[in-house]
């Protein structure tokens, strides 16, 4: 059974992965927050939980160094726009730093593939949160080698991730207070946790061949105001906040030459694809992806709702 030293373990994406492949993998969760690591080892017995954050290279590196990992999946970060914009410092620490941190770890101690987990904010990156991530995809693609491969998963929105509009409308709706949208022409790239557990595991098993590249895939849009309704009319429009778009690109016209797609999955490498036909034709973003319907609207609703319930009993339970 492979080892797998996941950072972030405790949020939505890592915990989704962990949830679906724990009989798959030996898994080692690093994270700062222990009652978070607590929780996780309460829910999956079979893993070891270390405390620790990424900025620290000492304990980090030691910590690889002693388990010996087949893999890595850097899943940690700061997260949210907002805050990555009031105080670049930390983004930066957690999410450039950090990274590089991993980058230097896995080298010293010959890990054979590294996972790092990206977003589409970093696709013409306009904010401090996508620009770190952006950072990040770098720094994997300049330290991949055909002894140590490096990797990232290229992700939309996850529905329930921490911070997200779902769970956040949900819970203003069972308060009785209004929705918070900012404009009725926003539009967002949404998958599920199943779905963001999935596409971390194509990229291990596509990194069997050769490492080196950016993944990610097809994914539907919402339109946030007609997914809003679904849940209330009561519903507030405030405006753009800073750093936030209308509109969000997953892959973008100048990253074109570089893709490679592969039925519903794409890969972004370093070098310029020369069979055109294998080409994304055209930039995926959330203005001109496939729209996703009401009735996949309201399973992704409907399973946020499942999740915030059990959560409510795990915390009871804690």
């Amino acid at each position: 059974m492979k080892k797998v030293f996941i950072t972030g373990g405790t949020g939505t994406v890592g915990k989704a992965f962990i949830s679906k492949y724990y009989k798959k993998f030996k898994f080692y969760s690093y994270s700062r927050n222990e009652k978070f690591q607590v929780g996780l080892k309460r829910l999956f017995p079979r893993i070891e939980i270390i405390i620790g954050g990424v900025e620290n290279l000492n304990l980090l590196s030691n910590e690889i160094s002693k388990i010996n990992p087949d893999i890595i999946i850097h899943a940690a970060a700061l997260k949210h726009v907002d805050t990555a914009e009031k105080q670049p410092s930390q983004a930066v620490l957690t999410n450039v730093i950090g990274s590089y941190n991993i980058v230097q770890s896995a080298i010293n101690s010959r890990v054979s593939l590294v996972v790092g987990i990206s977003t589409d904010k970093a696709c013409n990156a306009d904010n401090i949160y996508g620009q770190t991530k952006y950072i990040m995809e770098k720094l994997f693609l300049e330290a991949n080698s055909p002894s140590l491969k490096f990797v990232c998963c290229r992700f939309g929105n996850v529905a329930w991730s921490n911070g997200s509009v779902i769970p956040f409308w949900l819970t203003r709706k069972s308060n009785n207070e209004e929705l918070l949208l900012t404009d009725k022409k926003m539009s967002r790239l949404m998958f599920s946790q199943e779905e963001a557990a999935d596409l971390i595991k194509k990229c291990i098993d596509s990194s069997e061949n050769e490492g080196g590249f950016v993944l990610s895939k097809k994914m539907k849009t919402v339109n946030m105001y007609e997914m809003a309704k679904m849940i209330s009319e009561n519903i507030k429009i405030t405006g753009l906040r800073p750093g936030e778009k209308l509109i969000e690109d997953l892959i973008s016209n100048k990253e074109l030459p570089f893709t490679f797609v592969d039925g519903e999955y794409i890969f972004l490498r370093n070098e310029v694809n020369k069979n055109i036909k294998t080409r994304l034709k055209e930039k995926l973003s959330s203005d001109n992806a496939v729209e996703m319907n009401e009735t996949e609207m309201k399973l992704l609703i409907d399973n946020v709702s499942e999740i915030i319930s059990s959560k409510l009993i795990d915390q009871k339970n804690y």
